[in-house]
């Protein structure tokens, strides 16, 4: 019984509600104002919840930012930990592009959070950084190092290819603003993937 009791119940569904008004409200309060700029007033005010009832939840400005780059940081390393060693490395390579993309289609807020926390210096993703991410640049650099040596793709930096891939796909996510105004009426995404495909298929090709 007293283990029962110990024993740490399971939110119920106007918690998970709640959990969830809070950070799709942080997410959009985080990716306008960044970190530093944003208040938890203002996340409560996003929400709808008093800044009382929010703080239940959650004890800081720094907890649901926490929280919030934990799910979002293990969802954007996703389309690179999908580059298979196994596979047909331009195939491999076209639809990593794609999938990065798609990325910025669905998650701008998302995309526009990260980019923000970077410009600031990146102070709470040092480890994020210097651990998961390097690690796993790392690992897909020397993927794409074994296929340039073994002929299957065009020789070039392959930590300079990835952040080519980051910049040329999170543009559109990151400068929404200014893609759209210069864009009139076309919508930016129906011609970006065949264009992203042809620069680099035509970069990375071998000839002959």
């Amino acid at each position: 019984m007293a283990n029962q009791a110990n024993r740490k119940r399971a939110p119920s569904r106007i918690q998970q509600r709640n959990r969830k008004r809070i950070l799709d409200a942080a997410l959009e309060v985080f990716s306008t104002s960044g970190f530093r700029g944003s208040t938890v007033d203002e996340i409560a005010n996003q929400s709808g919840l008093s800044k009382p009832n929010l703080l239940y939840y959650f004890p800081s400005k720094g907890a649901i930012f926490n929280e919030l780059m934990a799910g979002l940081l293990d969802t954007w390393l996703d389309p690179l930990r999908a580059l298979d060693p196994e596979g047909e490395p331009l195939a491999e390579i076209l639809a990593y592009v794609q999938r990065k993309l798609q990325m910025s289609r669905d998650f701008p807020r998302e995309s526009r959070l990260y980019a923000n926390e970077i410009v600031q210096g990146a102070p709470r993703l040092h480890a994020m950084i210097e651990g998961d991410l390097n690690q796993l640049v790392e690992e897909k650099s020397q993927v794409l190092q074994a296929w340039m040596d073994a002929g299957k793709i065009n020789q070039t930096h392959p930590k300079h290819l990835l952040f080519s891939i980051w910049s040329l796909t999170q543009h559109y996510a990151d400068f929404d603003a200014q893609v759209r105004r210069l864009m009139v009426d076309e919508d930016p995404f129906d011609a970006a993937p065949e264009y992203l495909e042809t620069l680099y298929r035509r970069m990375l090709t071998p000839k002959g």
